[in-house]
């Protein structure tokens, strides 16, 4: 597969920041939704276990697609070469921000 596209994804879930690695990202049909599919793990031929990963591994153990909430995406990134997936805590201030919507309806006037 030299010609699939690869793309690396950062998204936010639960306090945590997921950056993870997939062949196919598009708009689901589930509005506010970005579908993502045949995601990619390292697989390392060295003796080191890196724990983020396996993490990783475990969190989407048996996923064959995810839908990520549009307003939890970071940021999506079509790259060269596969890099390391990882879970790490998010840093910020104790203060969330309060959820917009996604469109602002029109009046009816």
């Amino acid at each position: 597969m030299p010609n699939t596209p690869l793309y690396k994804v950062i998204f936010h879930n639960q306090g945590q920041i997921f950056e993870i690695y997939a062949h196919q990202i598009y708009q689901s049909d589930l509005y506010g939704f970005v579908e993502i599919e045949e995601i990619v793990f390292g697989e390392r031929s060295r003796m080191l276990v890196d724990p983020a990963e396996e993490k990783l591994k475990a969190e989407f153990e048996g996923v064959n697609r995810t839908y990520i909430p549009m307003h939890a995406i970071v940021r999506i990134d079509e790259v060269a070469k596969e890099g390391v997936g990882k879970i790490s805590e998010a840093k910020g201030s104790n203060v969330s921000p309060f959820p917009t919507p996604a469109f602002t309806p029109k009046s009816p006037d």
